[in-house]
């Protein structure tokens, strides 16, 4: 909450940057009332709970909002590049910063709340055998929905596994499973987009989305090729800017479309991807 005050003026007088700064506000003055509560009392536990649940729903738009907080300052003025250095390196502290918030709220709700609907098998949000390929075809299915959807068509998906330590076994990781839908879903829908509108939405055959699945003996690697007509050399250092988009700003009259990225989607996902916290069995 103190850094976000030393964001550039412009940015936080945007209203969609203010709306943003009260979630935080008043989600620390709540917390705060439990600072010196008494934990073994369980009806405070059972209102901590339902308190961190409130917050955790008012924070669901954080990162829309935010984002067009940012929308709001590139239409309003001319930014220079110390200006963009300084809300990339403020942007990248507040969203890592809540991912884990919202991890630790997710992972206290689903161990000690009222309502224990998950996943028998999964320790809070964390699956100790989560299977790769159908976290993978449950994004690769929700992004295609979106690509009929739009253009009326969209690629095939060719899975690939390679299992270093286990041959010929399935590939199971202790993960968030939320957390690598999350990834995967952002990657196909670029995948699919830029392999649509290269091959044209009349094309009879579209090339088919190839993902190789490999487990080694430290390491999961996940590889999503895709024939889109590639990515310019000279555009790659702006992929995960949070200024840079692949498509222009839509108008607030109109729809945009679903399977737009940009660089919030993107660098959100390099930030999920880089969890030093959990990996492979």
């Amino acid at each position: 909450m103190k850094e976000i005050h030393l964001l550039p003026e412009n940015l936080l007088r945007m209203p969609s940057v203010n709306l943003v700064q009260s979630w935080y506000e008043k989600s620390f003055e709540e917390i705060l009332v439990y600072e010196d509560a008494d934990t073994s009392d369980p009806k405070i536990l059972e209102n901590f709970c339902d308190r961190l649940i409130k917050i955790h729903n008012r924070h669901n738009d954080v990162v829309p909002t935010m984002a067009q907080g940012v929308i709001e300052l590139k239409q309003s003025c001319q930014l220079d590049q110390q200006t963009e250095h300084s809300i990339q390196y403020f942007l990248d502290r507040f969203y890592m910063s809540r991912i884990s918030i919202r991890m630790l709220i997710n992972q206290h709700t689903s161990l000690f709340g009222t309502n224990l609907n998950g996943h028998p098998r999964h320790i809070g949000c964390i699956d100790p055998n989560c299977s790769v390929t159908a976290v993978l075809k449950d994004a690769y299915e929700n992004a295609r929905f979106l690509c009929d959807q739009y253009y009326m068509i969209s690629p095939d998906l060719e899975i690939t596994e390679h299992n270093g330590p286990d041959p010929g076994a399935h590939i199971s990781v202790v993960y968030v499973p939320s957390h690598l839908y999350h990834m995967l879903f952002e990657l196909f829908k670029n995948a699919m987009r830029a392999v649509v509108e290269h091959h044209g939405s009349d094309a009879d055959n579209l090339p088919p989305i190839q993902v190789i699945v490999a487990l080694g003996k430290e390491d999961l690697t996940i590889k999503m090729s895709d024939r889109g007509g590639g990515i310019p050399r000279s555009l790659i250092d702006t992929l995960f800017q949070y200024m840079y988009s692949t498509a222009p700003t839509p108008s607030p009259t109109t729809d945009s479309t679903p399977l737009v990225s940009n660089g919030n989607n993107m660098r959100s996902m390099d930030m999920f991807s880089c969890d030093p916290n959990l990996c492979h069995q």
